[in-house]
């Protein structure tokens, strides 16, 4: 018999895998309680909704995540570090996170880094408002480390120009969003890898001798060893 915070964990934890593995709006109580190996009565125990365990997972994954983005986003690091790491992190799918065997360079793309919850906000209705908030919370997380980013390699002399940290931040957001999101369409992670380095380097408009040719993609223990 699991403990009431043991049994809340584990739906959070089934919560975050469903939803990675599918969509929102595609998962109903009924799997995840399955998935979770509890009763309705458990699940309805600690949330009213799906949707109030969809926002209750977002936020747990948010922190069991934190670390890692803390580690890419390290104040300590030249920013040119800091580009580089976000770069070899949004190459990885969270395969390995999911049990699942690395992909070869072209294999399927799985969204990442939080991916599926954001997305969720777009699927949902208006009146899905804990779906929403859960989207723009995250967004707004990943802007403002964008932006921190973007003004970090602006004050070091990376970037032409005098580029508004905070648009600039919200642009290369959405255009990693968008990216991901055709990667997905097309079930290929060469399509990513082809266009995310030069894509922020056009967006943030990186000065020419700061420029890289593309990275091969980087698995989890590449990265694993790059953070430490």
């Amino acid at each position: 018999m699991r403990n009431p915070s043991e049994t809340r964990d584990r739906l959070l934890e089934t919560a975050v895998e469903l939803v990675w593995q599918s969509n929102y709006c595609s998962v109903g109580v009924a799997e995840i309680c399955k998935r979770a190996g509890v009763t309705k009565g458990a699940f309805y125990h600690h949330f009213e909704s799906k949707a109030d365990l969809f926002y209750a997972a977002a936020q747990h994954h948010r922190e069991s995540t934190r670390g890692e983005w803390d580690a890419i986003f390290d104040p300590d690091l030249p920013p040119l570090e800091q580009f580089e790491r976000l770069i070899e992190h949004l190459l990885l799918d969270g395969r390995e996170e999911l049990g699942l065997p690395p992909p070869d360079s072209d294999g399927p793309v799985l969204e990442v880094n939080g991916c599926p919850f954001f997305s969720a906000g777009s699927q949902v209705g208006v009146e899905e408002t804990k779906v929403r908030l859960a989207a723009v919370e995250m967004a707004e997380d990943a802007v403002r480390q964008a932006s921190g980013l973007v003004r970090a390699l602006k004050d070091g002399g990376y970037l032409n120009g005098n580029p508004d940290p905070e648009q600039t931040g919200r642009m290369a957001f959405t255009f990693v969003q968008g990216l991901l999101l055709y990667g997905r369409a097309h079930n290929s992670r060469a399509k990513v890898e082809a266009d995310l380095r030069d894509g922020l380097y056009r967006i943030l408009d990186f000065k020419p001798e700061f420029r890289r040719s593309s990275a091969p993609v980087a698995h989890k223990g590449e990265l694993d060893s790059i953070l430490t």
